[in-house]
């Protein structure tokens, strides 16, 4: 039985598959739809099987916030063609969107999130499929606080979120605030949430290089303790100096806001190198 282009062009609909891949599947079908659509997923699946040890280094990030909630995703894939394909940057929305919706708490979550009726795992099966390319869901990350803010920078390479202590945070502050991770990549919110092993080792780096400078010994430890506070200072966010004023720091900017205002959380995914 002949193919035709209405099933041809139903079919593509259906699946988002290219022309020829749809009227193939149909005539192995023998014009039977759901066989046709299920020769197209397992094109995925062996597609995806033949990429699995290429580098996915390339992708799509996406951020949004939702009251106190605000979600990271990351889909990748093999060449900066397909991540700025239109399909493959739909479905990073779509699957955002299913996040956004359900507020799932780890990556295998997000997999599991049913999108028109298929896993995002499936989703991302078929999508290979029509590509090619090897694509894997990269990056998941979240915050929940009282209130909560997106970036997402141009070219959908780098975003960040960041959540704060109270309500009803003025836009264009949290906004201010989500750019400064963006462009400065603090490693904590605060010192104390530096981890213990990091701040032992910028000490010992302190104190080495005092020595080699032929410090005093009995100083060594204040000349140490000064330069961790400089690292502190350069690498933790409520004591960044701010970007857009470099008159103050982060936390000095927000209290100006609200005595109070704090950043309690951040999230940054950067498929570019910092």
């Amino acid at each position: 039985m002949a193919v035709t282009m209405a099933e041809i062009s139903k079919l593509r609909h259906m699946t988002g598959a290219g022309l020829m891949d749809c009227k193939k599947a149909l005539a192995e079908a023998n014009n039977d739809m759901e066989a046709a659509i299920e020769i197209i997923r397992k094109k995925g699946q062996a597609v995806a099987a033949k990429r699995e040890d290429r580098e996915a280094s390339e992708g799509c990030v996406l951020a949004a916030a939702n009251g106190k909630f605000a979600a990271i995703v990351a889909l990748k894939c093999e060449t900066d063609f397909v991540a700025k394909n239109e399909g493959f940057v739909n479905l990073t929305k779509k699957i955002l969107a299913a996040v956004m919706d359900n507020a799932p708490k780890s990556l295998d979550e997000v997999k599991a999130l049913v999108v028109d009726g298929k896993s995002v795992a499936d989703l991302i099966v078929e999508e290979i499929g029509k590509t090619g390319e090897k694509m894997e869901l990269g990056a998941y990350e979240f915050v929940e606080a009282p209130s909560t803010v997106a970036y997402n920078h141009f070219g959908n390479k780098l975003a960040t979120v960041v959540g704060f202590n109270e309500e009803g945070v003025d836009a264009q502050v949290a906004k201010e605030v989500a750019m400064q991770v963006a462009a400065m990549n603090p490693i904590a919110v605060c010192r104390e949430e530096v981890p213990a092993k990091i701040a032992e080792q910028e000490l010992e780096i302190g104190r080495e290089k005092a020595r080699e400078e032929g410090k005093p010994e009995n100083i060594i430890d204040r000349i140490a303790q000064g330069r961790l506070n400089k690292f502190y200072k350069e690498n933790v966010l409520m004591e960044q100096e701010f970007v857009s004023d470099n008159s103050m720091d982060i936390a000095t900017y927000l209290k100006k806001q609200s005595a109070g205002l704090k950043a309690v959380a951040f999230r940054r995914v950067n498929l570019n190198e910092d």
